[in-house]
C-alpha cells in the first residue's frame, strides 16, 4: 500500500473507531506492524494531525479546522459520486439536491488533483425505468418526523383502496426499486407496519412525542423480524402494511 494511502487509512481508522484506540487495534485494523504504526503516528503529528495519548495507553484525535483537507482516493471518489448520482432515480427533489450540494461542498475541500478526479469519474448510474408512484404529502415533514421523534396523524388509502385515518409513530424509511415504504408503530393496530408513502394521503403533525420510545420500539421490531420465517422477512421489507402476512 501507497504511504499516502496507508496514512489517510490510519486517519480514517482512527475516526471510526472509539476513543481513545488502542496501539494494537490501529496496527490491526491498518494492517501494519506496531512499529511502522508509531512511526506512521508521528508522521501524521508531523503534518499537523492533533492526535494525542501514546503507547499503551491509546490514541485519541483531535479534529482541528486549521487542518489541511480532507483526502480520498480515486475509488472512493468514484463511490461518493455514484452513491449521489443515484439519488435523482428515487422521487425525492429534495433529497436529490442535498446530495448534489453536500458532494460540490466535498468537491471544494479537495487538493486539486482529487478535484479534478471527482469532475471526471467513470462510474454512471442505469437509470431503470421510472415505475415509482408519485408522492403526495410533504416529505420534509415525514423526515422531520422521524429525526425528532414526534407523532404523525395520517389519512391512509390502503391497498383495498379503503381510507383510514391513523396516529403513527415513524421509525425510518426505505426505498425500494418501485416503492418507497415508511416503518412506523401504528396507534390504530397497536402494532409495527409498513406504508407505501404514495398511499399517504395526508399528512399532519401530532403534538406527541415517542422519544423516550424510540429505542425500545426499533429492538422490539427487530426481535420481531428475527423471530418470522425467512420467506415472511422478505415479504415484511416490501409489501405495504404486513408483519407476518397481516395487511395494515
Amino acid at each position: 500500500m501507497a504511504r499516502t494511502d496507508r496514512l489517510m487509512r490510519l486517519m480514517d481508522t482512527i475516526r471510526r473507531l472509539p476513543q481513545p484506540v488502542t496501539a494494537e487495534r490501529l496496527a490491526q485494523e491498518s494492517g501494519v506492524s506496531l512499529r511502522q504504526l508509531y512511526r506512521d503516528i508521528a508522521t501524521l503529528r508531523a503534518g499537523g494531525a492533533l492526535i494525542d495519548g501514546a503507547a499503551g495507553v491509546g490514541y485519541t484525535l483531535t479534529e482541528d479546522p486549521a487542518l489541511p483537507p480532507h483526502s480520498f482516493t480515486r475509488l472512493e471518489i468514484e463511490a461518493l459520486s455514484l452513491a449521489i448520482s443515484s439519488l435523482e432515480h428515487i422521487s425525492d427533489s429534495v433529497l436529490s439536491e442535498a446530495g448534489t450540494n453536500a458532494l460540490a461542498r466535498i468537491i471544494a475541500t479537495l487538493p486539486d488533483e482529487q478535484a479534478r478526479q471527482a469532475m471526471h469519474t467513470v462510474t454512471r448510474t442505469w437509470r431503470r425505468p421510472d415505475t415509482r408512484p408519485p408522492v403526495k404529502i410533504d416529505m420534509n415533514l415525514l423526515r422531520e418526523a422521524c429525526w425528532e421523534e414526534f407523532s404523525l396523524i395520517i389519512t391512509y388509502r390502503d391497498i383495498q383502496n379503503r381510507i383510514t385515518n391513523r396516529v403513527i409513530w415513524p421509525l425510518g424509511m426505505s426505498y425500494g426499486d418501485d416503492v418507497l415504504l415508511l416503518l412506523a408503530h401504528c396507534q390504530l393496530r397497536n402494532d409495527y407496519r409498513h406504508f407505501h408513502v404514495s398511499r399517504i394521503e395526508t399528512i399532519e403533525r401530532h403534538a406527541e412525542s415517542f422519544r423516550p420510545k424510540r429505542v425500545a420500539l426499533l429492538r422490539d421490531y427487530v426481535a420481531q423480524r428475527k423471530r418470522e420465517p425467512a420467506s415472511q422477512q422478505d415479504e415484511g421489507d416490501r409489501v405495504l402494511g404486513t408483519r407476518s402476512g397481516h395487511p395494515g
